[in-house]
């Protein structure tokens, strides 16, 4: 590895809590209407990985573009979309989900992974990080790693009832069996 692209790395390690813009497609009337409604009319954009905009700063904030609710947080280098991590808070609960963390392959172990996590904590201090989904074999070391030390240790749970209901991964059918709706 270059000493120009380590030193690339370190500054986007660095820059993870500094540099971070915000986008979403929420808009006011939208939302009232879906909260009015209690979900029965739900005219809130739906956008796909490929239709989420890419801006112009080291790290970014957008919607999902795989699940409803759910917040992507992206690290870029050069132009290129180097780290990804899909993320959920519940405020009620103070617990925030983490799901589907992935490093290009040529920037893997250089600690973006860390850094984007560590960043996730420091906006919402206080809360407690688990995963929503299982973690795979080849993974277990490293939500070890970075969950040590940290509350709810990357641990995985089950979504609670707040985000369960509004855009977690629960399907509607799911919902009503488990009485959420």
């Amino acid at each position: 590895m270059s000493v120009d692209l380590q030193r690339d790395l370190q500054r986007l390690r660095e820059q993870a809590t500094t540099h971070v813009a915000h986008w979403s497609s929420r808009t006011p009337i939208r939302t009232a209407l879906y909260h009015l409604t209690r979900g029965r009319v739900d005219k809130r954009p739906r956008y796909t990985v490929g239709q989420l905009p890419t801006l112009n700063s080291p790290w970014q904030d957008t919607d999902s573009g795989r699940y409803f609710g759910w917040r992507c947080r992206q690290a870029n280098l050069n132009g290129e979309q180097v780290f990804v991590v899909e993320y959920i808070v519940c405020l009620h609960c103070r617990i925030g989900w983490v799901d589907k963390p992935y490093t290009i392959e040529q920037y893997q172990r250089n600690g973006l992974a860390e850094a984007g996590l560590q960043a996730l904590r420091a906006d919402y201090y206080g809360t407690a990080w688990h995963t929503g989904s299982g973690h795979m074999r080849s993974s277990k070391a490293f939500w070890a790693a970075v969950g040590e030390g940290v509350p709810g240790g990357y641990l995985p749970r089950e979504l609670c009832e707040h985000v369960a209901r509004h855009g977690g991964l629960l399907a509607g059918w799911q919902l009503k069996q488990q009485g959420l709706r």
